[in-house]
């Protein structure tokens, strides 16, 4: 196996261990709504908003 595929396999591992540890419901309140889900939810969604925005940020800093 090469390199860069172990190294995501333990990414990708350590991360399913981190939403597998968190699943208790939360609260999250921005400006005037409230929403309550779990943070197995939460957690990739935040991540993936965040991945989009630095995306295209990155590809606009190109340009």
């Amino acid at each position: 196996m090469k390199p860069k595929n172990i190294v995501l396999i333990i990414l990708g591992v350590l991360l399913l261990v981190v939403l597998l540890q968190n699943t208790q419901v939360v609260s999250v309140r921005f400006l005037f709504w409230k929403l309550s889900m779990s943070r197995i939810i939460l957690l990739p969604l935040f991540m993936l908003t965040g991945f989009i925005i630095g995306f295209f940020v990155g590809k606009k800093s190109k340009d």
